[in-house]
């Protein structure tokens, strides 16, 4: 039986909305991409042009991903496990986190700064205690919390020797995450290890260490022990996600370019 024009018309007129029915039912099917929620202080954070060459590691983390993985990256410059609560950061991280998700929780570097209130804590109890929140918090989202021992400054003995700067507060996180069942991605002891290999001198170009004149950021120059350079943030990034295969938290198939060089052009400082 032949169609009639009005028929035929109809028929062609459906052939977008059908088109577009099924495309849009093709991508609800799709699995919505995993995110990795950073929690954590300066050494992770995102940094902004007025702060160049300084590097936070969750900026070179999404370099070493695949596809399904995205990174949310709320870490914050200054911040301690308990003033990142207190601030209601920890609140809306976790207004973002979804089932599936991966939160992870890096704190130590301000929280050893027991001088101010409203940033120290005590490694055994307030430390410990804040930190319960995180996991608490990510499990109650149905995401899975991983703790990050701080990454390690660089600090060396006159021989050489690079030296641990965090007193108890790794030991402290090893011993929650036991209690607690969480995976413990060991950074303090990972970084310390890597800045041993590279010793005081190669160390160097890791860090924020700048002479007078080669950023217009810091015109007299920087000694910084403490953050990175792009170099260091990749290095630790780098480490980041081999240590989330390694503890099972991801797959293999999750990560990529984690025995490759990555391009330091690839890290870009946006406007603040």
């Amino acid at each position: 039986m032949s169609l009639t024009r009005r028929q035929t018309a109809a028929a062609l007129a459906a052939l977008p909305l059908a088109l577009a029915t099924g495309t849009a039912a093709a991508a609800h099917d799709r699995p919505r991409p995993r995110t990795l929620h950073i929690a954590g202080d300066s050494t992770a954070a995102q940094k902004y042009a007025d702060a160049a060459p300084e590097t936070g590691w969750g900026m070179a983390l999404p370099f070493f991903l695949g596809r399904t993985l995205r990174v949310a990256n709320h870490a914050m410059n200054g911040r301690s496990s308990k003033s990142f609560i207190d601030e209601g950061r920890l609140a809306a991280l976790l207004e973002e986190v979804r089932g599936g998700d991966l939160v992870l929780i890096q704190f130590g570097h301000n929280d050893e700064k027991t001088d101010d209130p409203a940033r120290g804590t005590d490694p055994y109890t307030t430390y410990q205690d804040c930190l319960r929140q995180y996991v608490h918090g990510a499990r109650s989202r149905r995401a899975r919390p991983v703790l990050l021992t701080p990454v390690e400054r660089r600090r060396f003995a006159a021989d050489g020797t690079a030296k641990p700067t965090h007193g108890d507060y790794p030991a402290a996180m090893r011993a929650l995450a036991a209690e607690e069942r969480v995976p413990l991605l060991d950074l303090q002891a990972l970084t310390l290890a890597r800045w041993q290999e590279l010793g005081p001198d190669g160390t160097l170009g890791y860090f924020n260490w700048l002479e007078p004149g080669e950023s217009p950021n810091y015109p007299d120059g920087r000694a910084d022990n403490t953050h990175f350079q792009p170099r260091g943030a990749v290095e630790v990034a780098r480490l980041v996600a081999r240590a989330l295969v390694a503890g099972r938290v991801l797959a293999p198939r999750d990560v990529q370019r984690t025995d490759s060089a990555i391009p330091l052009e690839w890290i870009t400082w946006p406007q603040a």
